[in-house]
This record gives C-alpha cells, structure tokens and sequence, in this order.
C-alpha cells in the first residue's frame, strides 16, 4: 500500500469522523477541517490514536479560509492524493412552497459554493498528487431520477434547500470530472444512505461506519477506476 495524504472537510464528528478514522487506521496520513479550531482540538486527541490524523481550519463559507489552508497545506506537504468534501449543513426543512431564500442561499453558500471554492482552491496540491481523487459526500435525495418515482421510500423527504444544493453538487461532480478525466483524476460523488448521525437522526437504520465505507473506497480506488459517476455501497444511483 503506497501511503497517501487526504484531506477530509468536516471530519470532527459524524461520517467525516469516521473517514478520518478509517483513512487514518489503513495508513494514511489524514487532514481533516473543522470549523472550529477548539473543537476540532478535541476530535484530534479522539483520532490520533488510529494514525497520522492533523487538524486543519476551514469553514465553507469563508473563502480566506480555504486560501489559508491551501498555503498551510503547500507548505507542510505540498500536495494532496485524494480531496473528501464531507461537510455541509441541513438546518431547513421547508417545502418548495414555503422555503425562504435567506435558506436557500444558506444551503448553497455551504453546500455547492462553498464546495466548488475549496475544490478550486485545493486543484494545485492534487495536480501535484500521484493519486487524484475527489469525492462529493452527496445524498439520494439530491437525484432527479429517485426524487421523481413516487414509489421511492424517501420521495416524501422534500427539503428544497438541503436537496436542490446537493443536485447542484452532482452537476458539479460531472463537470469536474469531465474537465479533468485527461488529467487522469477520478471524481465521483457518493450517497452514504440513511446514517445515524446528527443530520440523519437516531432512528436511521444505517451505522456511521457503515455511511463512510463508500467514501473511503472511492477515494482509495486505483487508476482503473470509473470518474463521474454517483455511488453507494449498492452501485450506481440515478443522477
């Protein structure tokens, strides 16, 4: 196993704990952002005992700070194998008939903007890479195609804010990865299901080692690998 170097956005607790933390027990030396310093500080002291885990600062929404952790990053490694962008937010739970734009713009501030800013800023480090891998943390309820079966279990689950950033997320997922295919990057997004967390509830049916397996696979997989495409752990889910 060759050692790589990831960057994990959103790593001081839920699935992007448990990326870090997967990563991180393969070998693997794992920067992981929280956005604030004091309680990625203690996230750390959980995660160092699984590997080579450091803390990074960066918060979605303010592009200074993905400069300043692109110029932290260049300094102390130089470049990067693999980009997980884990963080996002879920604080709306409005209808497309009652939502508000402040919610809407909120959610993509964070969740697309934010995303695409870090994802630019970081291109650099992973060019100079021998991996090159992005993952999209993205959910089903973002696909167009289940959204629009009835049949579909979560089909009532209808956040325009949340959903509608994270199908932009896809788009840019397909973009990305049809720009930088020649330059031989493997850019997927990932649905890590219906996960007990703090954005997926205790009553969900899916363990956090369960939501992160799919992104860790996906950022470790070999050069053979697809680019552009939407995954699970069940294969391909509909854009």
């Amino acid at each position: 196993m060759t050692k790589k170097t990831i960057l994990v956005t959103g790593g001081n607790k839920g699935i992007g704990q448990e990326i870090t933390k997967q990563l991180a027990s393969r070998g693997h030396t794992v920067y992981f952002s929280a956005r604030d310093a004091e309680k990625g500080q203690e996230t750390l002291q959980l995660l160092s005992q699984y590997g080579d885990v450091r803390l990074i600062e960066i918060d979605l929404r303010k592009p200074n700070s993905h400069h300043a952790a692109f110029a932290e990053l260049q300094a102390q490694t130089g470049k990067l194998d693999g980009l997980i962008n884990n963080a996002a937010i879920c604080t709306d739970y409005e209808g497309p008939a009652t939502v508000t734009l402040d919610a809407l713009r909120m959610h993509f501030e964070t969740n697309y903007f934010g995303v695409v800013s870090l994802t630019q800023a970081m291109l650099p480090l992973l060019r100079a890479g021998d991996h090159k891998a992005i993952v999209n943390v993205s959910t089903a309820l973002g696909s167009l195609g289940l959204q629009g079966e009835e049949s579909w279990p979560y089909s009532a689950v209808n956040l325009l804010a949340y959903n509608s950033s994270k199908t932009a997320l896809n788009m840019f997922t397909v973009s990305l990865a049809k720009e930088l295919r020649s330059e031989g990057f493997r850019i997927n997004a990932v649905n890590p299901g219906h996960i007990k967390t703090g954005l997926g509830g205790d009553q969900a049916p899916g363990s956090v080692e369960e939501g992160a397996a799919i992104s860790v696979k996906c950022v470790l997989a070999g050069p053979e690998s697809h680019t552009g495409l939407f995954l699970s752990s069940g294969g391909v889910v509909p854009w």
